[in-house]
């Protein structure tokens, strides 16, 4: 069942046809359903169908907030913010920012859709105690700006800002198509200027020092991993024991791990489907990897012996658990990884950075952009340039040896020898 603003709807096939199911309630409080023949077969294109869909809802839409079928207030749910939308026809701005966002979860990778969720919960946060009561087709491009400039004074990044900008054009740009508002106000608006991104990252002593800090932490092997591989947090937590052939010498990354809320709860989840093609890649087995590998299924197999009934094994076919068999969740990596180097006074960097200390370990060391590209997982190789172009000292002086050359007076002489 598909939940849209202050009813829910489906679609659903009969005698061939494809048909909008609506379910709602009438003055009485009594529920009703009503099918609209979307006038498509049951086998037409999917932007086709998508179409005439949309073109029925917002009719049905137009026809609940003119009253011609809408609940009553009185036997409205005081807990479904969906109910309590419409008013006079018109519809508050942050309870639409929620439907909106109702709407959307079955269409959109549950990842995708916590990634809405959490930006969307700071948009509405602000608007309900800055504009408490502002309805939707009184939000300017003022309203909008005033918010982004006053998250960027806050200290929040050009990039976070972005990401607010992107959710609030969606849900405006959805509001357009169904005709609640004229407007797109947040096309009005100036975004701060995104500086180019460059990465933290910890050279060679420093990964050192990094390794002996956590050696016997029940984080131990997630950062090894990190640190030799250049996985993604998720890529790390998702990695199963079916994952590595210790026969072949090879691992492969095929699953991640994500939060997402259930019942107001953060929960991990898993699934088979990565960031992109690229990021599904088989590499080959670092020996000290495979034997902290063996040393943790052995670790796995003591604990599971010794606790016995007090063993988690719902986990078992995962790699990255604690003791107990429980699951070490993305959000206990970035957090224990911040406390630990915060305490023992190492440089701050981020877990996610020791991604980009493998990156810059194997420039250093002569490994080409291309092959850094399939090894982190990168969509193309324009991302990894991107990324670590500025590292990328070797092909500068591969340049400046060219046309010293080329000019007649000879190779160029490195002088910058240790130049981060």
């Amino acid at each position: 069942m598909k939940a849209s603003l202050p009813f829910k709807y489906i679609i659903s096939v009969k005698n061939g046809k494809n048909y909008v199911v609506f379910d709602y309630r009438d003055y009485e409080g009594k529920r009703k359903r009503k099918w609209v023949n979307t006038n498509t077969p049951e086998k037409c294109a999917k932007k086709t169908l998508n179409a005439k869909v949309d073109e029925i809802v917002a009719e049905f839409y137009k026809e609940y907030c003119d009253g011609a079928m809408r609940e009553p207030v009185k036997n409205a749910k005081s807990d479904d913010e969906a109910t309590a939308i419409c008013e006079g026809g018109r519809y508050g701005f942050t309870k639409f920012l929620k439907s909106w966002l109702a709407s959307i979860k079955p269409t959109v990778a549950e990842t995708t859709f916590v990634g809405y969720q959490h930006k969307l919960n700071s948009v509405i946060a602000y608007f309900d105690k800055t504009y408490p009561d502002i309805m939707l087709d009184e939000v300017k491009a003022i309203h909008i700006q005033t918010f982004y400039n006053d998250e960027f004074n806050s200290g929040l990044s050009a990039n976070t800002i972005k990401h607010y900008h992107a959710n609030i054009h969606k849900a405006l740009k959805y509001a357009v198509k169904m005709n609640l508002v004229s407007v797109n106000e947040s096309e009005k608006t100036e975004l701060p200027k995104m500086n180019k991104f460059e990465a933290a990252f910890y050279n060679q002593n420093e990964l050192e020092q990094l390794f002996r800090l956590f050696r016997g932490d029940r984080m131990e092997l997630v950062v090894l991993i990190a640190a030799y591989y250049g996985l993604r947090r998720s890529e790390i937590i998702g990695l199963k024991w079916d994952s590595i052939d210790f026969e072949k010498k090879t691992i492969t990354i095929k699953n991640k791990a994500y939060n997402t809320y259930e019942n107001g709860k953060v929960v991990t989840k898993f699934q088979s489907e990565l960031k992109n093609k690229s990021s599904c890649r088989t590499l080959p087995l670092i020996p000290y990897i495979e034997r902290m590998l063996r040393e943790k299924m052995e670790i796995d197999t003591h604990y599971s012996k010794l606790l016995r009934g007090g063993y988690n094994h719902k986990y078992d076919e995962y790699i990255c658990k604690d003791e107990s068999g429980e699951i070490i969740t993305p959000n206990y990596v970035s957090d224990h990884f911040r406390t630990m180097i915060k305490k023992n006074g190492l440089k701050k960097i981020r877990f996610h950075d020791l991604r980009h200390s493998c990156a810059s370990l194997l420039l250093a060391n002569g490994v080409s952009m291309k092959e850094i590209q399939e090894w982190l997982g990168h969509s193309t190789y324009h991302v990894t340039a991107d990324f670590y172009s500025h590292l990328d000292f070797s092909s500068k002086q591969q340049s400046a040896d060219t046309i010293s050359e080329a000019l007649g007076f000879g190779r160029a002489e490195n002088t910058t020898k240790g130049v981060k």
